[in-house]
């Protein structure tokens, strides 16, 4: 881990979210947990510098948020464009997702983070060394 990644001062603020999840994200959780979707690990309420990711998988770098209501208005919309940029700067891609999209069609949302987390993965596997061959070649 790097400076930037769970930081302490942030601690109490991760476990206050971990502590008191919206309903939504109890809902999405509950697929996630236990590498219970495709054998990836995912995290919750995961910290990078003074912001907190709800959904977090490290191996391929997906952050997946819930966004409610208070998140349809322009300021609210323009903060999360703001801090979204800023974590892409790390590598980070993005899923968002509504409550209503993980209350209404929650097997739609698991099935579009299940092929965002085959690309990425698929993505970040090294290609094999032509330098390589099988034992007797």
């Amino acid at each position: 881990m790097t400076i930037h990644y769970n930081k302490f001062p942030e601690r109490d603020k991760r476990k206050a979210l971990r502590k008191n999840p919206t309903k939504a994200e109890r809902v999405l959780w509950q697929y996630l947990k236990g590498k219970q979707l495709d054998g990836f690990k995912f995290r919750r309420q995961y910290g990078v510098d003074a912001f907190v990711i709800d959904f977090y998988c490290v191996k391929t770098k997906l952050a997946i948020e819930i966004d409610g209501e208070i998140h349809l208005s322009k300021s609210t919309r323009e903060n999360d464009q703001h801090r979204q940029k800023y974590l892409e700067s790390f590598g980070i891609h993005f899923l968002r997702f509504t409550n209503r999209d993980v209350f209404n069609n929650i097997e739609k949302v698991l099935q579009t983070i299940s092929e965002k987390l085959k690309e990425l993965d698929k993505s970040r596997q090294p290609s094999p060394s032509p330098f390589l061959t099988k034992e007797g070649e």
